[in-house]
C-alpha cells in the first residue's frame, strides 16, 4: 500500500491558529525565525510543524524510511522545520543554536540507524525536501543540486537534458542527495568514476553561525570535510556542485545465479580474483544469499547471484568475461543492452519500457524493518573460508551479503584526497543485510541477533585494526559518543574514516568549536578530549 502524496501539501498551507499552542518553545523559535529570515507570521507558520499541528504525523512520516524507528517509543522532534528557501535553514540553525535545542538533518530519510530524523534528546528536524532543484549546465557539465533532492529526480533530470551524459551516485532512486554525497556515495559508476564524492566541485552551507558559505568563503578543509566525512557534523549542507560524466550510448547489464550445487563456490572463488581487477568499464555486484534449496526439499542452501553492469556493448562484454571469467559461463542472450538511463530503471527491477519519470515518485511501499553493516576486504576470501562462511550463513538463517568490488579508479585516488579513506588496496566493501516485516521488539531481537551472528562469522576475512566500515551504512554497533568526546568519537571515527579521522576532528573544532552540530556518530571536537 502506498502512502498518499497529499499530506505533503500541508506544508504549503496555512496553519491554523491551534498551532499557538504549541508552548513556549515553539514561539520561541517562530518569533526568532521570523526576525532572522525577515518573514511575516503567516510565512512563518508555513515551514514550521508543531507536535499538535494536523499535518504533524504526515510528515514525520513521509522520509521515514525504516520501520524500527516508525514506532510510539521512537522519540519524536518538538518542532519540523520545512524550509523553502536557504534563508529559512539559516534563521533555523541560528534560532536553534540560541534556544539550546539540538537539531538534526534530514534529505531523504534512508540513514540505518535514523541519525536524521530520531534523538535521544529534546531537538528540531530540519527537513530538507522542498529544496529539490536541479540546475545543469551543458556547456560546464556540471549541475547544482539541492541536497532535498532525490536521486531519482538527478538522474531523470540528467536523462531529459542529455543522451551522453550520466552521473556515478547510488541505485536507489528515492536515497536523498544531501546524506549520500556527503557519506560519500557509489553506485555502479564506481570503478570507472569513483565515489559520488568524488565528483564534487563545489557546495553551499549554513554554518554553526547561520552564514551561508560556498567552496571559497568555507575554506579547503571544510570543503575537504563534508565530502565524505559527514555533512551533519559541520552544518547543514544546502547544495552540491557536481560534475557529470560522459557514457557511451550502450550499456550491457547481466543478472545471473548460482546455487551451491552447481558450481557457486567456484564462482566466488575466481570472482573475487577479476571483479576488483577487470577493465574499470566493468562493475559486478555479487548477492550471496540463504535460500530454499532446489535439489533437496527441507534444506537451506547458498545461491549467488552476480548483478552486472558494463560501459559498453555485449559482444564486448562476453569477449572480456570469456577470457577472464570463463566459469561464469556467459552468454550474448544473458546480456541486454539499453542506455544508462534504462540501467538506472533496471538496477532497480523497474519493468522494462517503463518511462524514467518513474523516478521521480518519492514515494514508497511501507517501509520495512531493516538493519545493515559494512566490512571491507583485502584479501580474497579461500575456499576453505568460503565453505566454512556457506555453513555459517545457513545456520544463521536470514541474513546475506552484498560484494561491491573496488579498483580502477578507486585505485588512482589518494587515501587522504577526501575523508573516505578505503581506496588502493581494498578489494571489496561488503554490506550485511537482513530485512524484515513482522513488528516488536522481539522480532527486532531476533533479527539484530542474527545480523551480529552474521558479522562475527566474517571477522577472519576483513579488514582488523581498525575494522573498517562505510559512514552510510550507519551503523551504532561499532560505537557511540554519549558524552561528545574525543576518545568516544575516535571509537568509532577510525572505523569509518582510518587515517583521516584526527583531521576531521582539527577541521570540526575550528567550525564548530562548541560542538553544536552532533549526533550519536558524529565527529567530536579536540575540546572535549
Amino acid at each position: 500500500m502506498r502512502k498518499s502524496m497529499l499530506p505533503l501539501l500541508f506544508v504549503f498551507l496555512h496553519v491554523s491558529a491551534s498551532w499557538a499552542a504549541s508552548g513556549p518553545l515553539f514561539n520561541t523559535i517562530s518569533q526568532c525565525v521570523s526576525a532572522q529570515a525577515k518573514l511575516q507570521s503567516s510565512e512563518v507558520s508555513k515551514i514550521l510543524v508543531a507536535k499538535d499541528s494536523p499535518s504533524y504525523t504526515s510528515v514525520l512520516q513521509n522520509y521515514i524510511r525504516n520501520a524500527r524507528f516508525n514506532t510510539t517509543a521512537t522519540p519524536k522532534p518538538v518542532i519540523i522545520v520545512t524550509p523553502t528557501a536557504e534563508s529559512h535553514v539559516s534563521a533555523a540553525v541560528v534560532c536553534a543554536k540560541k534556544s539550546g535545542i539540538q537539531i538534526r538533518i534530514r534529505s531523504g530519510g534512508h540513514d540505518y540507524e535514523g541519525v536524521s530524523y530520531v534523538s535521544d534528546v529534546a531537538f528540531i528536524i530540519i527537513d530538507m525536501f522542498n529544496l529539490r532543484s536541479i540546475d545543469i549546465d551543458l556547456k560546464t557539465q556540471t549541475a547544482w543540486v539541492q541536497t532535498g533532492a532525490t536521486l531519482g529526480e538527478l538522474y531523470y533530470s540528467i536523462s531529459q537534458k542529455s543522451k551522453t551524459l550520466g552521473f556515478p551516485a547510488g541505485v536507489c532512486p528515492t536515497v536523498g542527495v544531501g546524506g549520500h554525497f556527503s557519506g560519500g556515495g557509489y553506485g555502479f559508476l564506481i570503478r570507472k568514476f569513483g565515489l559520488t564524492t568524488d565528483n564534487v566541485v563545489d557546495a553551499k552551507i549554513v554554518d554553526v553561525q547561520g552564514r551561508i558559505l560556498d567552496r571559497k568563503a568555507m575554506g579547503e578543509d571544510l570543503f575537504w570535510a563534508i565530502r565524505g566525512g559527514g555533512g551533519a557534523s559541520f552544518g547543514v549542507i544546502l547544495s552540491f556542485n557536481i560534475r557529470l560524466v560522459t557514457l557511451p550510448p550502450t550499456i550491457s547489464v547481466f543478472r545471473l545465479e548460482r546455487y551451491l550445487e552447481e558450481n557457486a563456490t567456484d564462482i566466488v572463488v575466481k570472482y573475487q580474483q577479476v571483479a576488483p581487477t577487470t577493465d574499470e568499464n566493468l562493475f559486478m555486484r555479487m548477492l550471496v544469499q540463504p535460500v530454499d534449496s532446489k535439489v533437496k526439499k527441507g534444506e537451506k542452501t547458498i545461491r549467488i547471484t552476480i548483478i552486472a553492469e558494463y560501459q559498453g556493448d555485449a559482444n564486448t562484454l562476453v569477449a572480456l568475461l570469456g577470457k577472464e571469467f570463463p566459469e561464469l559461463g556467459l552468454k550474448k542472450g544473458d546480456i541486454a543492452e539499453m542506455s544508462w538511463i534504462q540501467s538506472v530503471l533496471w538496477w532497480n527491477q523497474i519493468p522494462n519500457g517503463t518511462a524514467p519519470s518513474v523516478l521521480l515518485d518519492r514515494d514508497v511501499n511501507d517501509a520495512d524493518f531493516v538493519r545493515r553493516k559494512s566490512d571491507y576486504i583485502k584479501t580474497p576470501i579461500p575456499r576453505a573460508g568460503l565453505e566454512s562462511l556457506w555453513t555459517k550463513i545457513v545456520a544463521i538463517g536470514k541474513p546475506g551479503l552484498v560484494f561491491n568490488p573496488y579498483g580502477g579508479k578507486m585505485n588512482q585516488i589518494p587515501p587522504t584526497a577526501t575523508p573516505f579513506a578505503h581506496r588502493a588496496g581494498f578489494l571489496f566493501k561488503v554490506q550485511h543485510s537482513i530485512t524484515w516485516s513482522e513488528p516488536g521488539p522481539e522480532a527486532e531481537q531476533l533479527h539484530t541477533g542474527e545480523i551480529r551472528k552474521l558479522h562475527d562469522a566474517l571477522t577472519p576475512y576483513v579488514t582488523q585494526n581498525p575494522r573498517s566500515a562505510y559512514l552510510n551504512y550507519r551503523d551504532f554497533d561499532i560505537g557511540i559518543n554519549q558524552k561528545g568526546t574525543y576518545e568516544e568519537g575516535k571509537v568509532y571515527g577510525e572505523k569509518y574514516f582510518n587515517q583521516n579521522f584526527d583531521r576531521l576532528v582539527q577541521v570540526k573544532t575550528q567550525v564548530d568549536p562548541e560542538n553544536f552540530f552532533r549526533n550519536q556518530q558524529s565527529i567530536p571536537t579536540h575540546s572535549k578530549a
